[in-house]
């Protein structure tokens, strides 16, 4: 099979889940006793054990005391929206929760109690849980949820009473709301299917016991729903909305087949849909040795602690050290909302093997990235795809490059959302015209790649990696020719690493009678000297050259982006746009090719 054959199979995988879900299956098999979630008893005992002897759980939880301290100096969450959204505070509500439940389930603690108690009690008196925007709803439900299995059976009675009615009112009953605002999730396959469908799981989960109906029909439709967003992972775990979305979907993944096992000792299945396991291998593999991603699409830009997390759940489910994040664990910070879900998944880690990252890796799907290693501070990624997909931008082509420490190439990344969306602007529209391509993070014209006539690639057009070849000099290959419409016949890049401290770009052209100039673009940050056929570029006291090899009729010149050319662009510090330009007239029978290489010397 061809690697386009291979992406193309991979874009339809056909998942389904056991969903033996029903009031009476609750009944017979939910677990009774708490916690259930996550935790039960056995792996509490296991984890208390460890806590005894482990250093780096007694490090991990000695940084979970201390967050638990602070929260108790915080003022009580209010319903406060940020533009349309409550998701920050519903965030903070998870964290809190998260971190108070299990310092008090080892301590039991009398003010880490109350504490809590107070908590739920604000946010479960709020008016709503936010249903315009059904994030913040799945957030909240599983912050409440969990602190009810966590904490519940030492809570007030009352309380529990509350939280379970607000559970059901303000999250449950509004998920069935399939006419209200931004509803798309319930069948959507991005990453609000599996935050929202998760979140909703272990609301019911928590409410079970007083309306087993709603509970068994809420779960059954997460069944049934869920592989529309588990199938974006095959076949090689690329989440094609970028490595910063993968946290998001699969930390919220992870929370479904989490909570369903240890409730029900099964997960019907949802670790098991394909790529969903190698979605870890993904994501080390857009890490560069620096921790900046490869943050194509809508992504950040860097590993976090809470990422380290997630990659614990994963080596606790393969045994395999590669996702064990030692050095986070050892010094632990910024751990996030699901702080407190990490000392259960580090408890139980238990590596019986260490994999490797790859030196050159493929990951195909419907956003496929190709990834260049070499020396220890060497970075190469570059990508496909296609701009309609969700968070997706007209990045085809692009790639970022990483030597000697620097990040030489950048993609711009995301930006907030709250100041764009403050003013109205639709940033979610993918339509052809939507303004969304007037954004610098979003357009092709300030993103690494091959833009012809100066126009607007193409949102439909799939640009697929059509070789790959894992070797020393390693080579990745991309059909462009779908992004242009019909300006021209075709366009293919080739990325070559040469050399362990150099990347080789090779662009072929071949164009029709619409074709009137190809424009290769290179987005960095570095101060840039221009001389004749290449740069030089210095950054951080490093250097690297840019040199056209295979012609001397064209030059290289720089356009500067800082300033951004619109006010609600993402202003990023010395950023600029090196361009050749190559008017179509200067192509000998239609046909051109431009061989660049990045070097340093």
């Amino acid at each position: 099979m061809s690697v386009n054959q291979a992406q193309t199979s991979a874009t339809s995988p056909k998942v389904k889940l056991e969903n033996p879900i029903t009031a009476a299956f609750l009944k017979r098999n939910l677990k009774r006793t708490s916690p259930k979630l996550i935790l039960t008893p056995t792996i509490e005992r296991t984890l208390k054990e460890k806590l005894q002897s482990d250093p780096l759980m007694q490090s991990y939880y000695q940084y979970l005391q201390k967050e638990a301290k602070g929260i108790l100096d915080q003022p009580l969450l209010k319903r406060e929206l940020e533009g349309f959204r409550l998701l920050f505070v519903s965030r903070e509500l998870i964290q809190r929760m998260s971190t108070l439940a299990m310092v008090y389930r080892i301590e039991r603690q009398p003010e880490i109690l109350q504490r809590i108690d107070v908590e739920l009690k604000a946010v479960c008196a709020f008016s709503d849980w936010n249903p315009q925007h059904f994030l913040d709803i799945a957030e909240m439900s599983f912050g409440v949820a969990l602190a009810l299995d966590w904490a519940g059976e030492d809570l007030p009675k009352t309380t529990v009473s509350l939280a379970k009615k607000a559970l059901i009112e303000k999250g449950i009953i509004p998920s069935f709301n399939e006419d209200g605002e931004r509803m798309f999730w319930i069948n959507g396959h991005n990453n609000w299917n599996a935050v929202c469908h998760g979140g909703m799981i272990a609301a019911s989960l928590a409410v079970a016991d007083v309306d087993p109906e709603l509970a068994a029909k809420t779960i059954s439709r997460a069944l049934d729903k869920l592989p529309n967003s588990l199938k974006e992972y095959a076949p090689d775990g690329v989440y094609p909305e970028g490595p910063s979305y993968w946290g998001y979907g699969t930390s919220y993944t992870i929370i479904a087949s989490n909570t369903l096992e240890t409730a029900f000792g099964s997960d019907f299945g949802i670790s098991e849909s394909p790529g969903f396991m190698k979605g870890a291998e993904f994501l080390l593999n857009a890490t560069a040795p620096s921790g900046n991603y490869f943050n194509f699409a809508d992504s950040g830009d860097k590993y976090n602690g809470g990422v380290a997390l997630l990659l614990s759940w994963f080596g606790a489910k393969t045994a395999d050290a590669l996702y064990f994040d030692h050095s986070f664990f050892q010094n632990p910070k910024e751990a996030g909302r699901f702080a407190g879900l990490g000392l259960v998944w580090l408890s139980q880690m238990d590596p019986k093997n260490t994999g490797k990252i790859a030196q050159n890796w493929l990951g195909k799907g419907t956003n496929p990235i190709a990834i260049f290693r070499g020396d220890s501070d060497y970075f190469a990624g570059m990508k496909g795809g296609k701009a309609q997909l969700s968070h997706g931008n007209m990045d085809a082509g692009t790639f970022v490059f990483d030597l000697n420490g620097v990040r030489w190439v950048v993609d711009p990344g995301n930006q907030r959302y709250y100041l764009l969306n403050k003013i109205g602007f639709n940033l979610a529209g993918h339509c052809q015209d939507c303004p969304r391509w007037t954004l610098l993070t979003k357009n092709n014209r300030t993103h690494s790649t091959i833009t012809v006539n100066d126009e607007d690639f193409n949102v439909q057009g799939f640009a697929p990696i059509i070789d790959f070849k894992d070797q020393d000099q390693a080579e990745v290959s991309i059909d462009l020719s779908n992004l242009y419409f019909d300006n021209t016949k075709a366009v293919q890049r080739k990325f070559t690493k040469d050399s362990k401290r150099s990347l080789l770009i090779e662009d072929t052209f071949e164009t029709n009678e619409n074709t009137k100039s190809i424009t290769w673009g290179l987005m960095t940050q570095a101060e840039v000297s221009l001389e004749k056929n290449g740069a030089v570029l210095k950054q951080n006291g490093k250097t690297l050259h840019i040199r056209i090899l295979n012609t001397d009729k064209y030059n290289l010149s720089v356009i500067s982006l800082d300033p951004p050319p619109l006010e609600i662009d993402k202003t990023m510090e010395n950023l600029k746009r090196i361009e050749i330009r190559i008017p179509a007239w200067t192509l000998e029978n239609g046909k051109g090719s431009l061989k660049v290489r990045l070097s340093e010397d």
